[in-house]
């Protein structure tokens, strides 16, 4: 099956803490079902010092079900995704605008 959502999408949060934000996909696991959004979801992470890292706490953004994402159409609005066939290749596509992703 093709994903909905994919790493460099433009998604909007439709559920949780930052509802109404916007980010890029960084990563996608399909397989429990969960995204990791920039500047979405954001937890602070303790860091021990390295000789490359100065430590300390950090801000790491966490996975985000897919669920709760949707993907912004070119207006900036959240859309949901349809599949059609161009040319013999199966493309994504908003439906609100009608256009490819």
């Amino acid at each position: 099956m093709s994903a909905k959502l994919k790493k460099g999408d433009t998604v909007i949060v439709l559920a949780g803490k930052d509802k109404g934000k916007k980010g890029e996909i960084q990563s996608v696991d399909p397989k429990a079902g969960k995204a990791v959004v920039e500047g979405i979801n954001i937890a602070i992470r303790h860091q021990r010092q390295t000789q490359t890292n100065q430590g300390g706490r950090q801000p790491k953004a966490m996975p985000v079900d897919l669920s709760n994402l949707a993907v912004t159409d070119k207006n900036g609005k959240a859309t949901r995704v349809g599949f059609r066939m161009e040319e013999g290749k199966k493309v994504r596509f908003a439906k609100t605008t009608g256009e490819a992703l």
